[in-house]
């Protein structure tokens, strides 16, 4: 018997992280690229609808039901623009959105930004009340042992960002602790004047999970 349970004569193969983060990304590429055959003829046909790259993962409506992948409903159309343009640079780097981002016509960027800002968001689902409760703390005031700034001061009172800082209300936790990960260990680095790096790296894991609890509850309204 192993610490999964599973005798030598199972058919369970132990699978490292990394080898799981391998799969992951090659089955999901795999998705997107037969996701784009499919439709591909469909958006010649209807040129006003969201690229089938992007709502493969985002869905149609830009609220992302898959926990790694982005809301992108209600974001601005400036940031999201930005967003793609960094992907397609390599300014921001993903193993996955900078394949997929390299196959969006620079023509098509812009209309894809304002058809998803004008998404209605989502509210996420709290799962751990203490633990938002902390986290509203740290969003509203910031943490002052820490030098950690209220995350209001850039998002807004209720997180519905503006066209430079992001709408966080609603997003996925696992998505935000995610990036703040990415921007203290600086796998993300397309932050303006280094500001969430500087940011993330004052605050703990506890902090991150505390914050983005907090942050899925919020409407943005």
């Amino acid at each position: 018997m192993t610490e999964y349970g599973h005798t030598t004569a199972d058919s369970f193969q132990y699978r490292s992280p990394a080898h799981q983060k391998k799969s992951f990304l090659l089955i999901t590429l795999a998705f997107l690229a037969s996701v784009f055959v499919s439709f591909a003829v469909q958006a010649e046909d209807a040129p006003n609808a969201p690229n089938a790259l992007c709502t493969g993962c985002h869905t149609e409506d830009g609220n992302s039901t898959t926990p790694e992948f982005p809301k992108l409903a209600g974001l601005d159309a400036a940031y999201i623009a930005k967003q793609i343009k960094d992907f397609k640079k390599d300014k921001r780097v993903s193993e996955i959105m900078g394949p997929m981002a390299n196959q969006i016509p620079d023509k098509d960027i812009g209309f894809l930004a304002d058809y998803f800002s004008k998404q209605k968001r989502t509210t996420g689902i709290v799962t751990d009340a203490k633990l938002a409760a902390q986290g509203q703390q740290i969003f509203d005031d910031g943490i002052v042992n820490s030098a950690v700034p209220a995350c209001s001061g850039c998002h807004g009172e209720k997180g519905e960002g503006t066209d430079k800082f992001p709408r966080l209300a609603g997003q996925h936790t696992v998505y935000l602790i995610t990036q703040m990960n990415n921007f203290k260990n600086s796998t993300r680095n397309n932050d303006a004047r280094k500001v969430m790096r500087a940011i993330t790296l004052r605050m703990t894991e506890q902090d991150m999970k505390a914050a983005a609890e907090y942050i899925t509850s919020l409407k943005g309204e």
